[in-house]
């Protein structure tokens, strides 16, 4: 960015907004007004981003320089949208938002009216707390924009700490479905071996799981399919056949859960040549014999 500061306004009060305009402002941008109704949304602003008026959303697109929309995805474009048809939106306004599953194409009401169109989205997990501003050191941010705008995303996301990413637009659903799979598998599969470790008298699961699961997400992410452990890579038909029959007598989602991601497993490394097909039969078997 120039060494100008730009003025900003935020609508939207979650979890993520209130983070972004306080690292923004922390780099030297001023947070010109926020739009917020509730009071808890107005209390949340105020602890965030103290001394900063609260505006109506016309007031506050008006006087903004640069306006950061940190609502729900699905909220973006009737906002943008609904604000075009005022002809509300200014000749060189920055629009951002952060949704990860939508480029710039939602800002397109707005982009026709003069603005600048800029998506980034912060792949961490916001707590909405503070510890979250820490946590944008060095995050890997998703940035789309059209070509001659890309500088200002990049910058932007600089400013912050963190590190843009450039996405095509029409990758931006796939990019975030992907990333949603990958957090919804690794919750699902933890709250899975939880409940079977509990149902076994495990009060604290995470003390004796914790740890393996910390390093085997690890292993996942820098060394693929090794990381899949040893009863499905070894073909060990033994094994998997004493685990179906422990979790069938304890819950059939964990059963369930087990048998999907074992059947997933084999069929990995089946196409990657870590399993051959003699072997990947018996795990099968196993698998349904349990």
């Amino acid at each position: 960015m120039n060494s100008g500061r730009l003025g900003i306004g935020l609508i939207g009060v979650g979890k993520s907004g209130p983070i972004i305009a306080s690292s923004l402002r922390a780099a030297g941008h001023e947070i010109i007004g926020v739009a917020a109704r509730s009071a808890d949304a107005i209390e949340r602003a105020d602890a965030f981003l103290p001394g900063v008026p609260v505006l109506s959303i016309e007031e506050l697109v008006g006087q903004s320089e640069l306006v950061l929309l940190a609502l729900p995805d699905e909220q973006i474009a009737p906002l943008v949208a609904g604000l075009a048809e005022l002809g509300a939106w200014k000749m060189g306004t920055i629009l951002v938002h952060l949704a990860g599953p939508y480029g710039t194409g939602i800002l397109a009401p707005a982009q026709a009216q003069g603005a600048i169109p800029v998506a980034i989205h912060p792949t961490i997990r916001f707590t909405g707390w503070s510890v979250d501003l820490q946590r944008l050191s060095g995050a890997p941010f998703l940035v789309t924009a059209p070509a001659p705008f890309l500088p200002i995303a990049q910058a932007l996301v600089v400013e912050m700490g963190g590190e843009p990413i450039i996405i095509e637009e029409d990758a931006r659903p796939g990019v975030h479905a992907a990333l949603t799979l990958g957090v919804n598998g690794i919750a699902m599969a933890v709250i899975r071996a939880f409940e079977a470790l509990k149902a076994q008298g495990i009060e604290e699961p995470s003390l004796i799981a914790g740890t393996l699961f910390g390093q085997t997400t690890d292993a996942a992410l820098s060394e693929g399919e090794a990381a899949i452990a040893a009863p499905i890579t070894r073909a060990d038909a033994e094994a998997v056949r004493s685990h179906v029959k422990a979790l069938a007598a304890l819950s059939d989602d964990a059963l369930n859960a087990y048998e999907a991601g074992a059947r997933d497993a084999i069929t990995m490394l089946l196409g990657r040549a870590r399993l051959n097909e003699r072997d990947a039969d018996a795990v099968r078997s196993a698998l349904l014999e349990g």
